[in-house]
């Protein structure tokens, strides 16, 4: 749930920077995801989405896994921790901006081998994979991740790390054909 509860809290305030820049269709989209999670965290149709998701990873699809790509999101998402951590160590506005200037190409590269790696695990289409379908564009064509960097890198680090964590607990093949998830 803390996913869910950071991941909207961080698309809300995307949502209103992008307002205040006049960006009004972009201000929409993060908007659109936001409301997506928002009912997530109530449980609503995307809660039972997520739920009939994690039902259908733990029930069915660690059979069909290629934990390769687990494991590499693993070590992408350690990369981007530690991008991360630096950015949270800038001071200033200035500071921050200058970081984002000369690290973003470095922080986009590897968000994207992230998104094409989680593509590859949740293969199967469903709530989860067109979610993460949905969140690869906004990333690539609607600079998600650059506002992201630019609200504040906490936030994102928070984000990223539940990721990792959740990726480093299956990037084990299964020993006696059934997973505990």
């Amino acid at each position: 749930m803390s996913l869910l509860s950071l991941s909207h809290s961080l698309l809300i305030r995307v949502s209103n920077l992008r307002a205040s820049r006049g960006d009004i269709l972009g201000s929409r989209r993060a908007k659109l995801i936001a409301d997506k999670l928002e009912r997530g965290l109530g449980l609503g149709f995307w809660g039972l989405a997520w739920s009939a998701g994690w039902d259908y990873l733990k029930n069915y699809a660690w059979r069909d896994w290629n934990y390769g790509d687990l494991y590499g999101v693993v070590s992408d998402l350690n990369e981007l921790m530690g991008y991360l951590g630096d950015l949270t160590r800038t001071g200033s506005e200035v500071e921050k901006a200058a970081w984002v200037a000369r690290n973003y190409q470095s922080v986009l590269r590897i968000s994207k081998r992230v998104m094409n790696k989680l593509l590859k695990v949740f293969r199967q289409s469903g709530a989860l994979r067109e979610a993460l379908e949905m969140i690869q564009i906004e990333i690539v064509e609607g600079g998600l991740l650059k506002d992201c960097l630019e609200i504040g890198g906490k936030d994102v680090r928070g984000v990223v790390q539940i990721l990792k964590d959740l990726a480093s607990q299956y990037t084990a093949a299964p020993d006696d054909g059934n997973r505990d998830l």
